[in-house]
């Protein structure tokens, strides 16, 4: 466990001057910051309606753009970019040759990967709760200070989180597979436009596509929320896309392991 807490402060350190660090960061603070404007300038269009249905036309912005394109672009990308510090350098075999578990570097390498995109997903939640707050205290006609959406966006994020983890980790496999940023990006946004058209088209087995799932776990949410007379609103957490993504993230895991070890023998 000491080994694994190494590496993993080891790649903190590594990255935390880097875009991939940083995207994680500033992408959902400026998209909030956009969004917000331009919802705030536009106040008059949400006139009339209530708290709850503004929080839905907010949030909505964000949450579609994130499923179908965003979300697996910003995977892409620091994927990428975790593994092209030791592809640049050619420092995979003096990475291996520490005095640290191979298992412990791999996964630690892993675990960041994940990491920054679970930042990156609680800070658009974080952001959307606080400009909502701040749009409603500058104008008086936004009425999000009247239904308490918070526990449901984390709710939300959290399933497009577990959503991408098949994602994350077919990424992070092409990444070691590749030293060429073309390559990788190229595939994975083919498989991401791929994933759009299957998600749209409904595909009665679409939920196995790893690069649909976050789209199609958004488009479910749509169809299974509902909404009583005291205006609580609920989802199941745990569908069958879901499962299918962490069952995919972790056979790929293990798949890099293997890749990594074949290497550093060589």
């Amino acid at each position: 466990m000491q080994a694994f807490l190494i590496s993993l402060r080891s790649e903190f350190y590594k990255s935390r001057n880097t875009l991939s660090f940083w995207s994680a960061i500033l992408l959902p603070l400026i998209i909030c910051a956009l969004i917000a404007e331009g919802f705030y300038v536009n106040s008059n269009k949400l006139a009339g309606m209530t708290g709850m249905m503004q929080w839905f036309r907010f949030s909505g912005a964000f949450l579609g753009v994130m499923g179908s394109l965003l979300l697996p672009m910003l995977v892409i990308f620091q994927t990428f970019s975790i593994n092209n510090m030791e592809h640049r350098a050619d420092m995979w075999k003096s990475l291996f040759a520490l005095p640290l578990p191979k298992w412990s570097v791999y996964s630690s390498k892993f675990v960041y990967a994940v990491f920054l995109t679970a930042l990156c997903l609680t800070l658009f939640a974080s952001f959307i709760i606080a400009a909502a707050y701040l749009m409603n205290f500058f104008k008086p006609e936004f009425k999000f200070n009247q239904f308490d959406m918070s526990a449901l966006l984390f709710k939300l994020h959290l399933k497009l989180f577990l959503a991408s983890i098949s994602i994350i980790s077919l990424q992070f496999v092409f990444s070691l597979l590749w030293s060429d940023f073309i390559q990788c990006m190229g595939l994975g946004f083919l498989l991401t436009i791929f994933g759009i058209i299957v998600a749209n088209l409904g595909w009665k087995y679409g939920y196995a596509i790893p690069y649909a799932q976050p789209m199609i776990a958004m488009n479910a949410v749509t169809k299974e929320i509902k909404i009583d007379g005291t205006q609580t609103i609920d989802f199941v957490l745990m569908t069958k896309e879901i499962y299918v993504s962490l069952a995919i993230g972790l056979a790929a895991f293990a798949s890099g392991y293997f890749i990594i070890r074949k290497r550093s023998v060589n």
